[in-house]
């Protein structure tokens, strides 16, 4: 944890850092990832899926069953050109399905 400046600070940087300590930007940001994939992938196969964590540009989704796993990995090409779109600044360079609980 960085120490904290000394003397008057602009109120914009107290924000973001305390947005920062407290993990708001990762909530955020994971709900805009839902929404995206929500549009990328379409309803049908948004129901049967969960959006998990971004790191170093591969997207986790999380699948309800080894099946669609296998579909996904063929329409992979076409969901990362429409979360490009969707997410142009968040650098989504990959995706990684796995077979797990979508509750």
């Amino acid at each position: 944890m960085k120490p904290m400046k000394r003397g008057p600070q602009a109120i914009g940087n107290v924000l973001s850092e305390l947005m920062a300590r407290r993990g708001f930007a990762r909530v955020q940001s994971a709900g805009a990832y839902e929404a995206a994939w929500r549009e990328a992938a379409g309803a049908m196969i948004a129901r049967y899926t969960r959006v998990g964590p971004l790191r170093r540009g591969t997207l986790e989704v999380i699948v309800a069953n080894s099946t669609l796993v296998q579909e996904l990995g063929f329409q992979k090409s076409q969901l990362l050109k429409n979360l490009a779109e969707l997410l142009p600044d968040e650098g989504i360079e990959g995706l990684r399905f796995r077979v797990g609980n979508i509750q």
